[in-house]
């Protein structure tokens, strides 16, 4: 049981609300000690920024300082617990961070308009450690369109910069996250790449009807070009797991909602389909949360086993899924 997490936001948590903390000892979902006892093989740290935070401090520009401020706090972190955790830049140092014991910390960038139309900057982010980029988050950026309930703006796709990032992060070694982004996005980056991709923190559409879910043909088109989709643990993401009628009000993150999306993963998208992407500490509200934080893994693991699940399916959700990405996209 060795889980490969590919989101969480836990870096803009510690840096933004609960400063004073550190990975080892806060008041968020993923912690040292929870990774431990949760068997964490590797989690992936979003470097997060939100447009509108920085409309008066350089809007995107000012989302790039905070992206490289970030990058250096997950850096120090390692430095400061170095038995514990190690940054992982490729499969060879998550194995030699595997044999020393320790947690491979992955750096991505959740915003991808912080290139602002300068695609050496993405070289310069792959040289600072990131390994994975979210194309955008809920806005338009210089890459493409974001997911959306309007019709028009979901049908839009890549810019002809976004082609181009595209094609800049397959010859990198650079994954790409189409979680967030709008359907036409989505169907411009499989044409376009000519790499797996991931969905990195997205779920079923069929059972929760939110434009940030993957429709069945989506899932189906991704698992085929050999991309994965990471199971999310925000209710507004799950619905209630069992009423394909209800839209994305219901907030309560429930194990067996997330059964079923992993259960409808398997079966429109195949074994090889389903990974994690929890987005813990990217998330909040009032509603139930029966996963609260990494150390809890071991629920959800009982839980699709019950439901029956394979011992073999669940390896490869945990963590195998991922990390036959990771192998065919990192250098």
């Amino acid at each position: 049981m060795k889980l490969i997490d590919m989101h969480c936001d836990t870096i803009w948590k510690l840096m933004d609300e609960d400063k004073g903390a550190d990975l080892m000892d806060n008041h968020c979902s993923v912690s040292i000690p929870f990774m431990k006892k949760a068997g964490t093989k590797a989690q992936f740290f979003a470097c997060f920024t939100c447009l509108k935070d920085f409309e008066d401090k350089g809007g995107y520009e000012g989302c790039y300082g905070r992206v490289e401020e970030m990058i250096a706090y997950l850096k120090g972190q390692t430095q400061k617990y170095p038995e514990q955790i190690g940054l992982a830049r490729s499969i060879g140092e998550m194995q030699k961070n595997e044999e020393e014991g320790k947690i491979s910390a992955f750096l991505t960038v959740e915003e991808g308009g912080i290139l602002c139309d300068r695609i050496r900057r993405l070289d310069a982010l792959y040289e600072k450690g990131i390994r994975l980029m979210t194309l955008m988050w809920n806005y338009e950026n210089c890459i493409g369109y974001p997911n959306s309930r309007e019709a028009a703006v979901m049908s839009r796709g890549l810019k002809p910069f976004g082609i181009e990032v595209v094609r800049r992060m397959n010859a990198l070694g650079m994954m790409i996250d189409v979680s967030h982004a709008s359907d036409g996005t989505f169907w411009e980056v499989l044409k376009y790449s000519e790499k797996p991709f991931v969905a990195s923190h997205s779920n079923c559409r069929a059972l929760c009807r939110h434009p940030r879910n993957l429709s069945d043909n989506m899932i189906r088109s991704l698992a085929r070009s050999g991309g994965v989709a990471g199971l999310n643990f925000y209710g507004a993401f799950l619905g209630t797991g069992n009423d394909k009628e209800k839209d994305a009000a219901q907030e309560d993150s429930r194990i067996e909602a997330m059964t079923a999306h992993i259960l409808h993963m398997l079966k429109v998208g195949g074994s090889e389909f389903p990974a994690i992407g929890t987005d813990f500490d990217g998330f909040d509200g009032e509603g139930v949360l029966e996963i609260p934080d990494v150390s809890k893994m071991e629920l959800l693991w009982d839980a699709l086993k019950k439901a029956g699940v394979s011992e073999n399916q669940l390896d490869l959700i945990w963590g195998g899924n991922a990390e036959r990405v990771m192998r065919e996209v990192l250098r």
